[in-house]
């Protein structure tokens, strides 16, 4: 796992917006755009959307298009994997 992986899993322990995330974190867009996916790849993020009550399915192929619309969840193997560290 990466730093700046750890570092967002860090802030994920409760639903989170991606403005909120970028502000946080002293990333740019594409490092935690890209980040957050490689931690969605391995089951380590949820993504929520269009509110943050609502799972929405992970499309590789549109992800980056909408990344900064999305709210993310840490999931149990995320936070499992990061108390672990």
């Amino acid at each position: 796992m990466s730093n700046n992986e750890f570092d967002i899993l860090d802030e994920l322990y409760f639903v989170t917006a991606y403005p909120d995330l970028k502000s946080t974190l002293s990333l740019t867009d594409s490092e935690l755009c890209a980040a957050l996916q490689s931690l969605i790849q391995q089951g380590y993020v949820r993504i929520l959307y269009p509110d943050q009550d609502t799972e929405h399915t992970y499309d590789e192929t549109t992800f980056g298009q909408h990344c900064q619309q999305y709210y993310f969840l840490a999931t149990k193997a995320g936070l499992v994997v990061h108390n672990s560290i």
